[in-house]
């Protein structure tokens, strides 16, 4: 378990009476890194993101994070994490501003209340009662108790669900923002593969409690070397032709045609199409 990871697990068991959670799980994360966890309803995410958060315990692996086994983790590690819940805390009764104050008191470097406001976007709301606040204004909210503590670690339970396509890119902005300024590492679950594509240094897909592949969402299960489908348009007919080397056909189709060919279009699998794979093959 080395400084160089942030988070770093092997052989991570969870099990609820008769039913298996997280069945062996490894996984590494590295300082600086936003990584993705995608995968389907009951794969095993949020118990694995949980017991890195030390808020559940495990039955059997290795768990590092930022250096320290979560299950016995002291009060200054705690101050290190952020977290943001799929279940957003009982505010209801506070202003944004309060809500934001009150949990700065608890990090002895937390940042200015005021600054974290603008930074996720509610400055008008400052004075808002939580319970007035839209869904997504609420989500930034979250967002703003995650990060008010300067966290080294951000993990992020299904961000963005129930955002609406705007709000859902200016979050990302945000994020981009916290990492790219503090260098802070993220850990994410979400069922948006879009959102996975435009924020992930790095996905891993698990399946019943496993990891069944990883790696960056352009190359994820081969997909960069993957066959690709050409297709143009000859007369009235469209025609396809599927291929290990695109640009040979698109050559070929050029020569014949003696120019630019009709209608032409070159496509690998989509991330979309590699993740619905990759789950049926890890189901199997």
């Amino acid at each position: 378990m080395t400084d160089q990871y942030a988070v770093r697990v092997r052989g991570l068991r969870k099990r609820y009476r008769d039913e298996t959670a997280v069945d062996g799980l490894d996984l590494d994360v590295a300082d600086g890194e936003i990584v993705a966890l995608l995968g389907p309803n009951g794969a095993g995410k949020t118990t694995t993101v949980e017991i890195l958060e030390g808020h559940r315990d495990r039955d059997a692996g290795e768990v590092s994070v930022l250096g320290t086994d979560p299950r016995r983790a002291p009060l200054r590690w705690r101050r290190s994490i952020g977290i943001v819940p799929q279940s957003a805390r009982d505010l209801s009764e506070l202003t944004v501003a309060e809500s934001l104050r009150h949990f700065a008191r608890y990090y002895p470097e937390a940042r200015d209340p005021d600054e974290v406001i603008g930074l996720v976007g509610l400055t008008g709301k400052a004075g808002a009662l939580v319970r007035t606040l839209s869904g997504g204004q609420r989500r930034r909210l979250d967002v703003g108790l995650g990060v008010v503590g300067r966290p080294r670690l951000l993990f992020l339970d299904e961000p963005t669900t129930g955002f609406d396509p705007e709000v859902r890119r200016a979050f990302w902005a945000l994020i981009r923002a916290l990492t790219t300024g503090d260098g802070t590492t993220v850990v994410f679950t979400t069922h948006y593969l879009d959102e996975a594509e435009a924020l992930a240094d790095r996905v891993a897909v698990i399946v019943s409690g496993r990891i069944v592949a990883e790696g960056d969402p352009a190359t994820l299960g081969g997909r960069a070397t993957a066959e690709a489908t050409v297709s143009w348009r000859d007369g009235t007919a469209l025609r396809s032709r599927r291929t290990g080397d695109p640009a040979s056909v698109v050559a070929e189709l050029t020569a014949r045609y003696g120019g630019p060919v009709p209608g032409l279009t070159v496509t690998r699998p989509s991330l979309e199409d590699v993740y619905l794979t990759l789950i049926e093959d890890g189901t199997r």
